[in-house]
């Protein structure tokens, strides 16, 4: 049996997991390739696109805090470890898709379950054994705008970095929301977030931080809040975390403008290549694309 293709689609809430998903499915029917959507967020609302299999159908969230208790979080962790013990609701519907789909599973933005407990990890392993045996790679969102504030951008790194070791998967990081900081940021500058740069950590006092001892001045009073973040502590807080991501060298990001066709087609190329779509797909003949019109015309 041939191998099945899919990508997971992770990051923060707010990140524009679902948009982008709706954009990679629109790319994909206007390119004439075929897709299979699954929605694992048990507190989604509203798609574009109806998915073919969604985690509401068998537990919801609003439902599981209403009956246990439970607060998001903790509700979110209980959906998945219900989902992992029923997992023929997800492993039956995927036996049939054949290696010509893109399997695109849209996931909740609480990172909690990426980086503090093994329950994606084991959901994946379970996707990606067995019969199932889907080729997959992670692709994680950042939102564009956490350049603003360094220190947020440092930390959505390390988020992502951290659910790269855990996961174990091809990785494949985007800066969404491109549209949103067009034209505030520097082609140069910008160049430092897409290859994460630890001197954008050095280089900007009116940031806060860079922190410069001064003599008979407070340097930060441990109680206050606005001077524990812009203190020493702080400033070298942010030096470890910059240090512990360049040490690594893992995390680069691509640029996504969900609103923009040729953008969407460039990371999906990236996507392609991790998880290695296009080599297991068979070479069509001249006219193979006429003839797939004309059955989709007279069926």
């Amino acid at each position: 049996m041939g191998s099945k293709y899919g990508t997971i689609i992770m990051g923060p809430a707010g990140a524009g997991k679902t948009t982008f998903c709706s954009a990679l499915i629109q790319h994909l029917r206007n390119n004439k390739r075929s897709c299979f959507y699954i929605n694992l967020d048990p507190a989604a609302e509203e798609f574009v696109y109806e998915p073919d299999i969604d985690i509401r159908e068998l537990i919801t969230l609003e439902d599981v805090m209403e009956e246990l208790h439970l607060g998001p979080n903790g509700g979110l962790i209980y959906c998945f470890e219900f989902l992992l013990e029923n997992m023929d609701f997800l492993t039956e519907p995927l036996e049939d898709v054949t290696e010509e789909y893109l399997i695109l599973i849209d996931m909740p933005g609480q990172i909690e379950l990426y980086t503090h407990v093994p329950i994606i990890p084991n959901l994946v392993k379970a996707l990606n054994r067995g019969s199932l045996n889907i080729s997959m790679c992670a692709a994680y969102l950042l939102e564009s705008t956490f350049i603003v504030d360094r220190a947020k951008f440092f930390a959505g790194t390390l988020s992502a970095m951290s659910a790269m070791l855990m996961l174990e998967l091809p990785h494949v990081n985007i800066l969404s929301k491109m549209d949103l900081v067009k034209g505030q940021v520097a082609r140069k500058e910008l160049k430092k977030y897409i290859e994460p740069d630890i001197s954008l950590l050095q280089d900007a006092p009116e940031s806060g931080l860079l922190y410069e001892y001064k003599e008979g001045v407070d340097n930060g009073d441990p109680t206050d809040a606005d001077k524990v973040m812009s203190g020493d502590s702080f400033s070298k807080l942010n030096r470890a975390v910059g240090n512990l991501i360049d040490e690594f060298s893992l995390v680069s990001f691509l640029k996504l403008d969900a609103q923009s066709e040729d953008s969407v087609g460039a990371v999906l190329s990236y996507i392609d290549d991790a998880i290695q779509f296009h080599e297991a797909q068979e070479p069509r003949e001249p006219g193979d694309d006429m003839l797939m019109d004309d059955d989709a015309e007279t069926g």
